[in-house]
């Protein structure tokens, strides 16, 4: 077992179902990290609402299991700097230009997907020895490759950057990132993360679809709420949205 520069533990899989579900096997026997688990190949990997997750070997595939210092209702502000810790580990391999986000956790190169990031807080049975949520953040970056089978635009790194990284290389780069961002919220809470990802979040300002587990609507995306909740403007209402799927 590896330690990251940060201190951070991480294991590394030639082969395994999906890093959560090893975060989740670790936090059930008592871990409570920071360790990160990578894996050069999964065979069960999955994103926002079990939805299959496609890696080939040389992709990036890694869950961070963690115990955040805040209040539970706190938690999902973390996606947002998962997503700046991925967007500043590519800044440093591609032209920072090419980066944008799709809310709610959604990291594109020139308007294609690239990453995602899925968040799991642990149930009862996971928490803390100390009673305090334990978190796990999955991570999925394509570097080599760019599933055809989903229905929207994806890119890989290798075609943006010169010397694209390898998914060792690359867990480090976002491990460094994550500290720095987690330490600046955990210091001065949510506000200059929210106005970080919103400089660089795709949409802002023109009509989207935002697509809900029983409706549709339709409107003009107007920012973040102070909890990261996506504001949309639809006709004279305005909804405050905290989870849904954005379409542009």
């Amino acid at each position: 077992m590896a330690r990251l520069p940060s201190g951070a533990r991480q294991d590394i899989f030639e082969t395994v179902d999906s890093t959560s579900l090893e975060a989740k096997r670790r936090a059930d026997a008592g871990e409570e990290g920071p360790r990160w688990f990578i894996a050069l190949k999964q065979t069960a990997g999955y994103g926002r609402q079990g939805r299959a997750w496609s890696q080939a070997t040389g992709d990036f595939s890694g869950t961070l299991l963690f115990k955040p210092g805040c209040a539970t209702d706190q938690l999902g502000q973390i996606s947002f700097i998962a997503a700046l810790s991925v967007a500043s580990a590519l800044d440093e391999v591609i032209a920072p230009e090419k980066i944008t986000f799709k809310w709610p956790n959604d990291v594109l190169i020139d308007g294609a997907k690239a990453a995602g990031i899925l968040l799991e807080h642990l149930g009862p049975a996971d928490i803390s020895k100390d009673g305090a949520p334990l978190l796990a953040v999955g991570i999925g970056v394509n570097i080599v490759s760019a599933p055809a089978d989903v229905p929207y635009p994806t890119a890989r790194l290798v075609d943006h950057a010169d010397n694209a990284p390898s998914p060792q290389d690359l867990a480090a780069r976002i491990d460094h990132h994550f500290w720095a961002y987690l330490k600046d919220w955990e210091t001065n809470g949510f506000a200059n993360i929210r106005r970080l990802w919103l400089t660089r979040a795709r949409g802002i300002g023109a009509e989207i679809r935002v697509r809900l587990p029983n409706e549709e609507l339709s409107g003009v995306f107007e920012g973040l709420d102070e909890s990261g909740a996506l504001i949309l403007q639809s006709g004279a209402e305005k909804r405050i949205i905290s989870a849904g799927d954005v379409y542009f």
